[in-house]
């Protein structure tokens, strides 16, 4: 049976308790802490030029062309420094854990997040409406990893789903609709988008290989 090395990486990565799995986690922390920062730096641009500006030219507008480039960068756009203090946390939290299950996979599932979240937004949502903010990819993230915990037997990945759902259980009831101003469509359709890619990118073992014939027992009979 061929194994590649990489694979064998990836499974001790994914086993909880390893040392490589640790350190992957590790790896994924530091990495989602960074991108934190770049966050504020651009929040403190957008206020500096004056606030909502940034959010404007680059937030998703629903059924309007030129809003459709929202679709890649509204995600780091938001509406003001509490909406993106409420995101820092958790997008650390649940991006940590998805980006140590492979770095390749997170950044597809990411896009495919992204897309059919911002897609989904510009078509169903409000026209009146300017749609900005991670909560949609964080939704996602949350989708992916229980999505992947059952599609890749990880009690893991449910486990930490579970765990980040109970700690922000407040939040979930945003993917129902409101009155609210919030895009719930983008947190229900970046929870969608988290649930497809968990099953486009997931991890499959290799199918075990029927064992050899051995030549040395092998005869062979007249006829």
């Amino acid at each position: 049976m061929s194994y590649r090395l990489s694979d064998a990486r990836a499974d001790a990565e994914a086993k909880f308790g390893t040392e490589a799995f640790y350190a992957s986690l590790g790896r994924a922390f530091v990495t989602m802490c960074a991108v934190i920062p770049v966050l504020f730096l651009i929040e403190a641009i957008d206020v500096s030029i004056g606030a909502g500006r940034l959010d404007s030219a680059g937030g998703i507008i629903p059924h309007h062309i030129d809003g459709l480039d929202g679709i890649l960068f509204s995600p780091f756009l938001h509406a003001g420094w509490d909406h993106l203090y409420g995101n820092a946390v958790p997008l650390i939290l649940v991006g940590t854990f998805a980006l140590a299950g492979g770095t390749i996979r997170f950044i597809w599932s990411t896009f495919v997040i992204m897309l059919v979240s911002g897609v989904g937004v510009w078509f169903v949502g409000n026209p009146d409406t300017v749609v900005v903010g991670a909560s949609g990819v964080i939704f996602g993230y949350l989708g992916l990893l229980l999505a992947r915990g059952l599609v890749e037997r990880s009690w893991w990945n449910i486990g930490v789903a579970g765990f980040i759902g109970l700690l922000y259980w407040y939040q979930i009831y945003n993917i129902l609709p409101t009155d609210q101003p919030i895009s719930w469509q983008g947190h229900l359709l970046g929870l969608a988008g988290g649930i497809i890619a968990a099953f486009l990118f997931r991890r499959r073992r290799p199918k075990p290989q029927p064992p050899l014939l051995n030549p040395t027992t092998t005869t062979l009979t007249d006829i």
